[in-house]
């Protein structure tokens, strides 16, 4: 079968389309046929790895000291089961699956083997594998911040990064939970966001939302490029900071605001749950969310898709797709 390898930390030219061998499924596996995959930017960040320096030593601890150790990356996939381990109860030969290989773990293949009580799900059958795909990781991103941060009906919300992955995902998920949410994004993406639900759009090269006198019970930065400290004097007494940062003055104030004052400082990484992929997907079923594709790419285009990505400048999500020509 074919298959991207990164046998190297480095820029998008170390990833490899290459042959390698078809995996086989333990009693408890699933073998599945991948269709779709995305190229996420935390696919771009463990392909660079680009990381704090605090984070340095364990992330190579985790990842590979010299050289990833799982040479395959990718997370989101979307495909069908080819075969089953004889042990396996909950999906059989045929079945349409999307879901999640784990953090880096071999979705840029043909073939991959998932153990059945993985982050894996029955894909709806009139919804396509690229829209499902991204749903394990912008999806369940945005799920988890969003449930987080217990929107009400009419909270006001402020989604900083909405035209990325996890944040058109987030815009409407705040809107289906009841907030009047406020979108940040560039100027081409303005009418994305808009089209996405949001009540209010800012431009974030025209304007800086922290220097206005709106304040909001929830701020979600989706991309990592504000603070709780800028953020603060935009927050309600109670409000809510959401990030996916993991930067060690987060973790100071997430100490902090749990010990002191009203406002709260709310970071961590998201489950991965088959429940919550069915509900993510029932979701997309029912036309209350949609999932944004940029750009698609087959496999053998997987560099030029990273270069795209690394750019950060996507609107949604890019999308890798398999031909299985033979």
């Amino acid at each position: 079968m074919k298959a991207v390898i990164c046998p190297e930390y480095g820029p998008p030219e170390v990833l490899q389309l290459k042959a390698v061998d078809k995996p086989s499924p333990k009693p408890d596996e699933v073998l599945v046929k991948v269709y779709a995959t995305t190229v996420t930017s935390g696919d771009v960040i463990d392909r660079a790895f680009n990381v704090s320096a605090w984070a340095w030593l364990p992330t190579r601890i985790m990842m590979g000291f010299r050289k990833p150790r799982r040479t395959i990356p990718g997370s989101d996939l979307a495909g069908e089961i080819e075969s089953a381990g004889e042990d396996v109860n909950r999906f059989k030969q045929g079945d349409q699956v999307f879901g999640s290989a784990g953090w880096g773990s071999g979705a840029y293949a043909e073939y991959i083997c998932l153990p059945e009580d993985g982050a894996l799900a029955i894909k709806p059958t009139d919804i396509s594998y690229e829209e499902v795909a991204p749903l394990s990781f912008g999806g369940l991103t945005a799920l988890h911040f969003i449930r987080k941060a217990n929107i009400q009906n009419g909270s006001k919300v402020l989604v900083y990064g909405a035209s990325g992955s996890t944040g058109t995902y987030a815009v409407q998920l705040a809107k289906y939970y009841g907030g009047e949410v406020t979108g940040v994004c560039s100027t081409s993406n303005l009418e994305l966001v808009k089209s996405l639900g949001a009540d209010k759009v800012i431009d974030y090269t025209q304007q800086d939302f922290t220097k206005s006198a709106e304040t909001y019970d929830v701020i979600f930065d989706a991309v990592r490029k504000t603070t709780f400290s800028r953020c603060k004097r935009s927050l309600k007494e109670n409000g809510i900071y959401l990030t996916t940062d993991m930067g060690l003055a987060l973790f100071f104030h997430m100490f902090w605001t749990s010990i002191a004052g009203s406002q709260k400082v709310i970071s961590g990484i998201a489950s991965q749950s088959p429940e919550d992929l069915v509900f993510m997907a029932e979701l997309v079923e029912a036309g209350k969310v949609k999932t944004v594709i940029d750009r698609s790419y087959p496999l053998e285009e997987v560099v030029e898709a990273h270069r795209y990505v690394e750019r950060g400048h996507k609107k949604g999500n890019v999308i890798i797709t398999m031909a299985h020509s033979g």
